[in-house]
């Protein structure tokens, strides 16, 4: 039964009753939209899922590892695993470059014979069929394009080099604790953020997100952070992340 100033119709399509509005009346729900209406609002947003994962260590290999191992400058194996002061890892890396006269093109080379970890690919490709992923690295763009090809082109965050002459002058980041912000702007956006790198500079990501693991971690970052669970293999990676976001 509706109120004065309504009449009430039926769709021949679901049969639901719906009120209208006379000339110069207000509209009064009807039973049936005023129950839809009441399930609505008892339903519960649905989180969308991304993963953010670390390049290097987790799904291609240490790019400065690779450059010492081929130049034979043990100075250059120093990471990120090692200096959790990611400006004076890289002031460090530059001094030796011209030091020992390394220029980018030295470096692509080395980049270009490298492949990414045995099943990472597997993994990601996997990873993507039932989830968004981003790759937050902060490895930079003139390094990071013949590795990001054979990973099938995901989608990368990183920062810049400057280059004069081939000469690696200077580094440029996007924006200090980049993949820390990146996540905090994830959840803005209302997605359950799970994250997994290896080094310290992975760790606030870790923490900012809804959850956290370290995956081919060294002993020391497992000791200093053992608010993450620690996994080495891939299959155990995708249990954790499944795990998660259901």
């Amino acid at each position: 039964m509706h109120e004065v100033g309504t009449t009430s119709t039926s769709s021949p399509n679901n049969g639901f009753s719906r009120s209208l509005t006379l000339p110069g009346k207000v509209a009064v729900p009807s039973p049936m939209a005023r129950q839809i209406a009441r399930e609505l609002g008892h339903c519960v947003p649905v989180k969308q899922s991304i993963v953010t994962l670390d390049l290097e260590g987790v799904l291609v290999p240490e790019i400065w590892i690779a450059v010492a191992e081929k130049t034979g400058i043990a100075e250059l194996r120093r990471t990120t695993r090692d200096e959790p002061d990611y400006d004076k890892l890289m002031r460090g890396r530059l001094k030796i470059l011209e030091a020992h006269g390394l220029k980018l093109s030295d470096i692509q080379e080395v980049i270009g014979n490298l492949q990414p970890l045995p099943g990472g690919r597997d993994f990601l490709d996997a990873l993507r069929e039932w989830t968004q992923v981003l790759i937050l690295s902060d490895t930079f763009e003139q390094f990071a394009q013949p590795l990001m090809r054979q990973l099938g082109w995901p989608t990368l965050l990183c920062h810049r080099l400057e280059v004069v002459q081939d000469r690696i002058v200077d580094y440029r980041i996007r924006i200090p604790e980049q993949k820390q912000k990146t996540v905090a702007a994830l959840k803005q956006l209302n997605y359950f953020v799970v994250a997994a790198g290896d080094s310290f500079n992975d760790t606030a990501m870790l923490g900012e997100a809804h959850a956290g693991f370290l995956f081919h971690a060294p002993e020391n970052i497992r000791r200093q952070f053992p608010q993450f669970k620690a996994v080495d293999s891939y299959g155990d990676l995708t249990k954790l992340i499944r795990q998660a976001v259901s």
